[in-house]
């Protein structure tokens, strides 16, 4: 998964899942533009195995938080990747994926969750969470969180995603998830810290 080569940056020329916009507005009487882009829905699923107290998270390369960790002066064509390693890149996160098909948000989460981690679970164990807005600067789409309890005889392939994804399922206990919130550069997205604060808050036994 950590090993990366031939890294060449250029500008966007067609995307299937990005399709950049601007507004034009007037706010109060003052007129304004600001761009937007246009991407899919998605859901995110929060795994607890309760066989062994484990919580199930994936581990995967994202292009965007490696192209972000790079210096703009240096962010353009070709990339020196002894300079800047796959690891900048590498991210822990919650089982997700996108709405791009016409499946109720539980369905489409039941096959994140066996497509990317290997378990088989069926919509009526998941308990949704909320649905909240991300990217509220940029693109404002909707992501839907669930959380799902799995046991290990649930488990019935090795997951790791589906056609060209390279994902790592990983296990943290409750007190290793505590010790990895609580530090000061921590490569997850917002939603996996919610995540992690609502079960905190509404499983985790005081």
């Amino acid at each position: 998964m950590e090993k990366l080569s031939s890294v060449t940056i250029k500008p966007l020329e067609k995307s299937i899942y990005l399709k950049p916009y601007t507004m034009h507005f007037t706010q109060n009487g003052t007129k304004r533009t600001w761009d937007l882009l246009r991407v899919h829905d998605s859901v995110a699923i929060l795994i607890f195995n309760v066989t062994r107290n484990k919580l199930v998270f994936v581990k995967q390369f994202r292009p965007a938080v490696y192209f972000g960790s790079i210096p703009e002066q240096e962010s353009q064509g070709d990339i020196d990747v002894q300079k800047y390693p796959a690891e900048i890149g590498a991210t822990i996160e919650l089982c997700a994926g996108i709405v791009d098909k016409a499946l109720p948000l539980e369905d489409i989460a039941c096959e994140e969750v066996f497509e990317e981690c290997g378990y088989h679970v069926k919509p009526s164990m998941l308990e949704k969470i909320s649905s909240y807005r991300s990217g509220v600067g940029s693109q404002g789409s909707l992501q839907t969180a669930y959380y799902c309890e799995v046991t290990d005889d649930m488990r019935v392939s090795s997951g790791g995603g589906v056609d060209d994804e390279i994902i790592e399922v990983i296990e943290m206990s409750v007190d290793e998830m505590k010790e990895y919130i609580s530090g000061h550069n921590i490569k997850s997205p917002p939603s996996f810290m919610f995540g992690m604060y609502w079960f905190l808050h509404n499983k985790c036994k005081k």
